[in-house]
């Protein structure tokens, strides 16, 4: 199992996200101070950290951790969206972060990435499934029913993304950075024509969607079929 390390003083935040790392397939400790992160960061295979922590800044918790020799992923949590800050930030050995407030799907795919770049996430699926809709993660195979689906490789990952979220909104933020692994500078015109062809090929229709919802100003949602 993977081990996620929560370092956040808020229960407003901490208690949420929690669950939600938990409903994900992640052991989650939860530690209040920048002390207990440090000392726990050895084994935890994942870092959240929060900048406001009440005993010490968490730029000095992430130099400590680094300090200690460990390659743990550290994700950020700040609400510091000065650019300044988030350079220093990643100086002192973090990997990623997201800014507060955040959006809960697009911390969770940030946690995927981070966790798959350094050594695979094994709470990944190998098969996820959503209406008639199944991938076949280890063998990059698409079905719809019994017909096989001929996807380019961008177009299998978005899918991929979409389906195991389904029935949640994917910002297109963690879309960009999860397919396309960018940030998502400027127009995402890109992944607008991607998720056009994604739709065709699934026989969907964008102004009656059975698959894949827009959600204007945020992102898509590939409907589960549920209600």
């Amino acid at each position: 199992m993977t081990h996620v390390l929560l370092a956040e003083d808020d229960p407003a935040i901490a208690e949420p996200l929690a669950r939600a790392l938990s409903r994900e397939g992640y052991n989650v400790v939860v530690q209040g101070t920048g002390q207990g992160a440090i000392d726990n960061a050895s084994v935890a295979d994942l870092v959240v950290l929060d900048l406001g922590l009440p005993d010490m800044d968490g730029l000095e918790v992430a130099r400590a951790i680094r300090g200690l020799g460990l390659t743990t992923p550290v994700l950020v949590l700040t609400a510091r969206a000065d650019e300044v800050d988030l350079v220093v930030g990643l100086d002192a050995g973090a990997d990623d972060y997201v800014t507060k407030p955040f959006r809960l799907a697009e911390l969770l795919a940030r946690v995927r990435a981070l966790l798959r770049r350094t050594h695979g996430d094994p709470t990944e699926a190998e098969e996820l499934h959503a209406q008639d809709v199944k991938v076949d993660v280890a063998a990059h195979r698409a079905f719809q029913g019994e017909r096989e689906l001929h996807l380019t490789t961008k177009e299998f990952e978005l899918l991929r993304v979409l389906v195991q979220g389904a029935g949640t909104v994917v910002v297109r933020d963690a879309l960009m950075r999860e397919v396309w692994g960018s940030e998502p500078i400027g127009s995402t015109k890109t992944l607008d024509m991607h998720v056009s062809w994604l739709r065709r090929k699934l026989g969907d229709d964008a102004n009656s969607p059975r698959y894949i919802t827009t959600v204007r100003g945020l992102g898509f949602r590939f409907e589960n079929g549920e209600g």
